[in-house]
Order: C-alpha cells, then sequence, then structure tokens
C-alpha cells in the first residue's frame, strides 16, 4: 500500500512550503531541496510528477491493502537528492536521518525525535532504486517544463 503524501500532519511537523532555508548558504543540499520546494508549491507540476510516480512505482499496488510503504513523495524527494549529489546510498540514509532541512523536506521534524522514523540503508535503496532512468527522463522532461515557465515569468 503506498499513499502519494501523508495527508495528516505530525504534531510540530513544519509544512514543507514554509521551511526555511539559509539565504547565504553556498552548500548544494539546499539548493537541492529550494528546487523540490519549488516543485511542491506549483500543484500542477506536482500533480504531473506524482501520476508518473503512482503509473510506474505504484501500479498494481493496492491502497487498502497491505503493509504501508514509503510515500511516493519521499520516493522521489530522496531519489532527486542521490542523483543531484551523486552520492551513494550509506550517504544519502545518514542525511535522511540527520540532515534537518531533509527530513522537514522528507515531512518530518516532530517534536519527538523517538515519533519519528529512522531509514535503513536496505530501505531506501529498495525504494529508491523503483525510479528507473525511463521514469527519471519523464520526470526530467516535466521539471525542465516547469523551469522554463519560472524563466519566462521573469524574463517579461
Amino acid at each position: 500500500m503506498r499513499v502519494v503524501m501523508e495527508a495528516q500532519r505530525a504534531f510540530g511537523q513544519v509544512p514543507i512550503e514554509e521551511i526555511k532555508f539559509d539565504p547565504r548558504s553556498r552548500d548544494d543540499i539546499p539548493v537541492v531541496l529550494r528546487g523540490l520546494l519549488s516543485i511542491y508549491k506549483n500543484a500542477k507540476t506536482r500533480e504531473k510528477i506524482f501520476e508518473l510516480l503512482e503509473a510506474d512505482v505504484a501500479s498494481g499496488v493496492s491502497h487498502k491493502l497491505g503493509r504501508p510503504g514509503m510515500d511516493l513523495w519521499r520516493i522521489f524527494v530522496l531519489g532527486v537528492v542521490k542523483q543531484a549529489l551523486n552520492c551513494d546510498y550509506d550517504r544519502l540514509t545518514h542525511m535522511a536521518n540527520y540532515d534537518k532541512l531533509l527530513r522537514q523536506m522528507l515531512g518530518h521534524g516532530g517534536w519527538r525525535e523517538d515519533e519519528d522514523p529512522e531509514y535503513h540503508v536496505q530501505t531506501i535503496l529498495d525504494n529508491v532504486s523503483l525510479l528507473s532512468e525511463e521514469l527519471l527522463g519523464k520526470i526530467n522532461a516535466v521539471v525542465v517544463e516547469h523551469g522554463h515557465a519560472k524563466l519566462t515569468k521573469k524574463v517579461r
């Protein structure tokens, strides 16, 4: 059973659209997360990406039966971060468990750390590897379209 995104936020969880970034940071992770935030805020782009993910990653999966899998949003975020940083699954797991901004983007960050899940390497590997090259190409086309639309608005 997979869901696109958990509808109910946990107590103390920062809404994704309200995540604060250090504007002076020159690190690569906040840049990637700002791009994901832009995609998240644009409902049309977000829906296109989720349609692609549901068709490819969650095809044939019952939404009513079985054990819940990782949300499609979390798979997408972790996949994007892995590709953007060209990192291995060990680094990605470490960041998913200990990087505050990434955890907020994944929808974690409640008041109590013991309530937030800790990711294991195998879990991340099993889920992120569901993103095939063909699917990533389709998602890339949607993201490029989104980027062109944002650039066009600024030029005018």
